[in-house]
């Protein structure tokens, strides 16, 4: 073979990928190089190196790495640069870690390269507070002196998993965080086209020295040929978890073994076990856990819910007398409520003007007096927010002092930490509140009992408007003597149910479901009650039901009945394919005067407020315990005296209820023993 055919043979067969062999070795470009994963030649198969161990933050794992054998962390560069003993000139490193709070004075290594025989590093990547920093040894342009680039204000010391891509290309390098806008520097000292990493090895989270080794958690460690990864690395939804190249054992979570057999790969948690009320349960908190202290269960957050994985079934037992609340006078209602990070209130709606209404706090353990407002004969309260606005409208029966009849609408002073007045409106013997939304915007409905002796008028719906910052009339309904609203929603649809209790003659009437079609309520469904004075709708399962409260059956055109006030109160479930509530169960009520509903474990109750049973107002009030089949059987029987108004609450201790007493200055909070 000629010479020149010769050198065509063989540039042909280099210009095809074929390579030269010198002394046995194949020699290809050092920027052909495939995407160099570090931090899985630290992981020997079927285990861990000495010095690491395996935590699982937030649903994510990491490696967390050992001060006290940095050298073991370490491994010959010559296993990762199998053709080419040169470092590439253009690449990127993709680093995915959770960094721990470090001293103002500290500098941590994410991992270095260093010759054998020298302290140097050859190339390394350095976090400080606030910095980052890249090293490399440059002989040609810097006199044999190591190079540093220092990327400014680069916070990562947040204790959240963060996706670091830094591009190299001679004098450019290109800092990207959890892929947001790149932070980018031109220096003068470009990165050396011809690093030799003969006889030089990787250390992961240290420079071969105890001191300055990484103390966060490591993830990811990839070195990828080419001036930037960025569009490679930036594609999935969570970039601060953004996946190049990842070692098995941090991958996703091992399935459980057989019962005979362990993990292949063992992890630890950074484990929260948080007490007191539910916490958020968001991306933050996953994989952290929750100990209900009153149900005594465990829960768990998979970064959108709490999962139960141990509770106790809690059951009633029984109801003890916890505290005995002595009112300003009679108490006509109540209204238990939260403000967030304020606390627990009970505002009473007591009958005397002087002095009035009070709201009380829950403070180690007990309510106790907190603010005092002028009411009219109060007979009711209604605790409800619109934004960041929080508000409690009073409903009064009587007139002012000066013959004006108003109910007011109070708002909560941050600054002064009180209820203060914001709006009054014009009422007629109102008997309740009830605020809602629907389609975003809020309303306010008030009951009007009566004007003068005439029962049939209009109950209002007032709108709130953003503008003015006032509600204003919306629509009004005709009722007749009514008692209560009670809003409630199915799907999409949006209903508000009112308790009609006398026309003037009789207290047999319909009271009406309203639903809310084109922008305002229309009848929905009438039912037959008996002078009806509270709704209670509630849910069991996929099951709706709406309770009524029938206080009283009088009509004066009919025979007396033997007792006007021993009469059935009903339970009516929804009906789907009907489109309607239907009867449910029928309940023996003395004066019935309203409904709570309440849940302890599994199971369900009803509570009825008996105020009067013809001859006395030392009457039992009873606890339904919901039995399938069987409905609602009578559990306890609670003594009452002209029991108003129940409420069930639940505090850190317990669960409690509490009710109001129309007949004397005395309210009592009842808790409910659980085994």
């Amino acid at each position: 073979m000629s010479a020149p055919l010769l050198i065509w043979v063989v540039l042909l067969h280099w210009a095809t990928g074929g390579g030269f062999v010198w002394g046995g070795r194949t020699w290809q470009h050092c920027t052909d190089l495939r995407p160099l994963d570090i931090l899985s030649e630290v992981v020997p198969a079927g285990g861990l190196a000495r010095g690491m161990r395996v935590f699982q933050v937030q649903g994510v794992r990491g490696f967390q790495l050992a001060a006290s054998r940095p050298r073991a962390l370490g491994f010959p560069a010559s296993r990762l640069f199998i053709h080419c003993d040169r470092f590439p000139e253009e690449f990127s490193i993709i680093v995915t870690l959770r960094v721990l709070g470090v001293p103002a004075k500290r500098n941590e290594y994410i991992f270095t390269l260093m010759a054998e025989e020298s302290p140097s590093v050859l190339v390394g990547l350095r976090y400080a507070p606030d910095k980052l920093h890249f090293l490399f040894w440059s002989q040609e342009r810097a006199s044999g002196w190591q190079t540093r680039v220092t990327f400014h204000n680069v916070s990562l010391s947040d204790n959240q998993w963060h996706t670091l891509v830094l591009a190299v290309s001679g004098q450019s390098f290109s800092l990207t965080v959890d892929c947001s806008v790149p932070k980018d520097l031109v220096v003068e000292t470009p990165f050396p086209a011809s690093l030799s990493v003969k006889r030089a090895s990787f250390y992961l989270g240290n420079r071969r020295r105890r001191k300055g080794v990484f103390t966060g958690l490591l993830r990811q460690l990839v070195l990828l040929p080419g001036a930037d990864a960025t569009p490679r690395v930036c594609t999935a939804v969570n970039f601060k978890e953004a996946t190049l190249s990842v070692p098995t054992v941090l991958q996703d979570v091992p399935a459980k073994p057989a019962s005979n057999e362990v993990l292949k790969y063992p992890y630890e948690t950074d484990t929260k076990v948080t007490l007191g009320s539910r916490p958020p349960c968001t991306k933050q908190e996953k994989a952290q856990f929750w100990f209900n202290a009153s149900r005594r269960g465990l829960y768990l957050c998979n970064g959108s819910a709490w999962i139960s994985l141990l509770e106790v079934k809690q059951r009633l037992d029984y109801v003890e007398e916890y505290q005995s609340l002595a009112t300003n006078s009679e108490t006509m209602g109540v209204e238990v409520f939260t403000i967030p990070k304020v606390g627990l209130f009970a505002a009473t709606a007591n009958r005397y003007t002087p002095p009035g209404s009070a709201i009380y706090k829950w403070t180690d353990g007990k309510f106790v007096p907190y603010q005092n407002i002028p009411t009219y004969q109060a007979q009711s309260w209604k605790y409800f927010t619109i934004g960041k606005k929080i508000f409690l409208a009073v409903a009064n029966f009587e007139q002012n002092d000066r013959g004006q009849e108003f109910s007011v609408i109070y708002k909560w002073s941050r600054r002064k930490e009180k209820f203060i007045t914001y709006q009054r409106i014009t009422t007629h013997s109102a008997r309740d509140w009830e605020a809602f939304v629907i389609e975003g915007e809020a309303f306010l409905a008030v009951v009007n009992h009566r004007e003068g002796n005439n029962h049939n008028i209009d109950s209002v719906i007032y709108r709130w408007n953003p503008r003015t910052g006032l509600f204003e009339t919306n629509q009004t309904i005709p009722t007749s003597g009514a008692y209560d609203w009670e809003f409630f929603t199915i799907g999409p649809y949006s209903f508000l149910a009112v308790a009609n209790t006398f026309n003037g003659t009789s207290t047999k009437i319909y009271s009406h479901i309203y639903i809310w079609l084109s922008g305002s309520f229309q009848l929905f469904q009438s039912i037959l009650t008996f002078g009806a004075a509270d709704w209670e709708v509630f849910r069991i399962g996929d099951r709706v039901f709406l309770a009524v409260a029938n206080s009283h059956s009088y009509d004066s055109g009919m025979p007396a009945p033997s007792n006007f006030y021993a009469i059935n109160s009903s339970i009516y479930e929804l009906n789907i394919t009907a489109q309607m509530f239907v009867k449910f169960q029928d309940l023996l009520t003395y004066s019935a005067l309203d409904w709570e509903f309440f849940s302890v474990g599994d199971d369900s109750f009803l509570v009825v407020a008996n105020s009067f049973d013809g001859f006395t107002f030392s009457v039992n009030s009873i606890i339904y315990r919901w039995q399938g089949y069987e409905g609602f059987v009578a559990a306890h029987h609670l003594p009452t005296v002209g029991c108003r108004d129940w409420e069930a609450f639940h505090t850190a201790e317990g669960s409690y209820l509490l009710y109001s007493s129309a007949k004397e200055p005395l309210s009592k909070v009842l808790k409910l023993k659980t085994t």
